[in-house]
């Protein structure tokens, strides 16, 4: 393809931006730009510069004046809520750190676990079907929460891990967080298997024909031709369990995981400031969330086929 032709079919994209987009786009690069900072701070920068991990970056005593000074008024409401929010977001951005990790992690185990299970139920005989039926419908059927319970306190899985080297040590979590980890991996596995079984079937039978017809074994088929294809059609499904993710991973909290919801639930239980601080804790989970689908619908573009599964610019 010529340089003349590659640039009629890839306009600028600078150009084609609106002033919504390059509204958001801003906004993202400064939501994440101050977790990033505010991360770095933590782990690195605060021991280098002797000064406390936790410090706030805001001028919480600035916004606490204002609010007295313009106390009864909508300005004064709104300068509490700021100092409210500055003091707390050293607390916010660690547990949002463990938030994105555990929505990460889960989603891309899960994944793995899902892919199988799909083809399984797809093209795999009676009995290898009936155990991946089985094991989608048994964790889509039953609550988050109740497998995390189970998990953490049915099982005893958490002193279990306890007793492993390493764990709770350096950069390896404790053992609620693995805990955690391993419960969302696993739910989460079970509605990807769901979301790419469905993309599956959309796939015309015919080149599953085919594939063998050229001489593939069947599982060489799925793998180079099914595959590819079908789990494009499950990117929609997949970016769904990805908002999915990020905001169940509050429920992580009931089993004493400090990510975001946790830390500014013990934060509003000792200043009772609930309002403010799960107005807080709203406003970081939309963010995240709005990223989450921003990038899944990118992604979604840039692997689509012509002709095959293509999404149309947004």
């Amino acid at each position: 393809m010529s340089e003349r032709t590659a640039s009629v079919l890839e306009p600028d994209t600078a150009a084609d931006l609106t002033g919504g987009q390059m509204l958001t786009y801003v906004a993202a690069v400064l939501f994440w730009g101050y977790f990033v900072v505010r991360w770095l701070y933590e782990w690195y920068v605060a021991d280098l510069l002797g000064m406390s991990p936790s410090a706030p970056f805001a001028p919480v005593g600035a916004f606490e004046a204002l609010a007295g000074q313009y106390a009864g008024t909508p300005v004064g409401g709104f300068c509490s809520f700021l100092a409210v929010a500055a003091s707390s977001m050293p607390a916010a951005a660690s547990g949002a750190w463990l938030t994105v990790v555990l929505t990460v992690v889960s989603i891309l185990l899960g994944l793995v676990i899902a892919v199988p299970l799909s083809v399984a139920r797809v093209y795999g005989g009676r009995v290898v079907s009936g155990v991946a039926l089985a094991y989608t419908e048994l964790l889509r059927g039953t609550p988050l929460l109740a497998q995390l319970f189970v998990l953490y306190f049915g099982l005893s899985l958490s002193a279990t891990i306890r007793g492993l080297p390493f764990v709770g040590g350096g950069f390896i979590p404790g053992q609620a967080v693995i805990v955690a980890l391993i419960g969302f991996t696993i739910n989460s596995a079970a509605y990807q298997a769901e979301y790419i079984r469905s993309a599956l079937l959309s796939v015309q039978e015919g080149q599953l024909t085919a594939g063998r017809a050229i001489g593939l074994s069947q599982l060489d088929t799925i793998r180079y031709v099914v595959l590819p294809q079908g789990l494009r059609y499950a990117i929609p499904g997949w970016s769904n369990e990805l908002v999915y993710l990020i905001k169940y991973s509050s429920l992580a909290a009931f089993i004493t995981v400090p990510e975001l919801y946790y830390r500014t639930q013990a934060i509003a239980s000792n200043n009772f400031r609930y309002f403010e601080l799960l107005v807080l804790a709203a406003l970081v989970y939309l963010g995240m969330v709005l990223t989450a689908s921003a990038l899944m619908s990118a992604f979604e573009r840039v692997v689509s086929i012509p002709g095959l599964g293509q999404t149309n610019r947004r």
